[in-house]
């Protein structure tokens, strides 16, 4: 991951979209201009008729975060593959800095594999995780084919991160 330093102007997580199949091309380019970028990868077997292999593959595709101040905003969109930034009522949708966060702890974990859906999960109760790889992280509790789930929601990008987690690593909050 790249970093820059400009303290001048506040930065915020941006989802940037891209062409398909090029989101490795895009970091490849914003890491030359020095943009902070964050795309989640998972490995997976790839099979092919004269060989298996485990690949890298993204797990939201399509789809790249951007850790940018306004002046960098115009760098990234003319950057070659990127296609344009996802928008909320008109404007470029801001991801919290924490569900990025958790987003990463939860990519670095690998006791459990980690699924992405549009599915609309009801609400849950919040929880956060007392144990484990993912300690720390918050975020929902929901029942999925009965067993619990924790997922995190980015509703800028309408995407949910489950992860299965048993009962004895999470508590409730208040």
């Amino acid at each position: 991951m790249s970093t820059t330093n400009n303290p001048a102007s506040p930065k915020a997580w941006y989802v940037v979209y891209t062409r398909s199949r090029a989101e490795k091309k895009v970091l490849a380019d914003l890491a030359a201009q020095n943009i902070e970028y964050f795309l989640p990868l998972q490995k997976k077997l790839r099979r092919w008729k004269d060989r298996k292999k485990w690949v890298k593959m993204p797990l939201i595709p399509s789809y790249c975060f951007v850790h940018i101040t306004r002046k960098e905003y115009d760098h990234v969109l003319q950057t070659d593959n990127v296609v344009c930034f996802i928008t909320f009522e008109g404007k470029a949708a801001i991801v919290p800095d924490q569900q990025i966060d958790a987003l990463k702890k939860m990519m670095k974990q690998t006791d459990f594999e980690v699924s992405v859906t549009t599915d609309n999960f009801k609400p849950g109760k919040k929880v956060e995780i007392i144990a484990g790889p993912l300690v720390g992280v918050q975020g929902e509790l929901v029942k999925f084919k009965s067993k619990n789930r924790f997922i995190i929601r980015i509703e800028q990008i309408d995407t949910v991160f489950s992860v299965e987690v048993p009962a004895e690593k999470i508590t409730a909050l208040p």
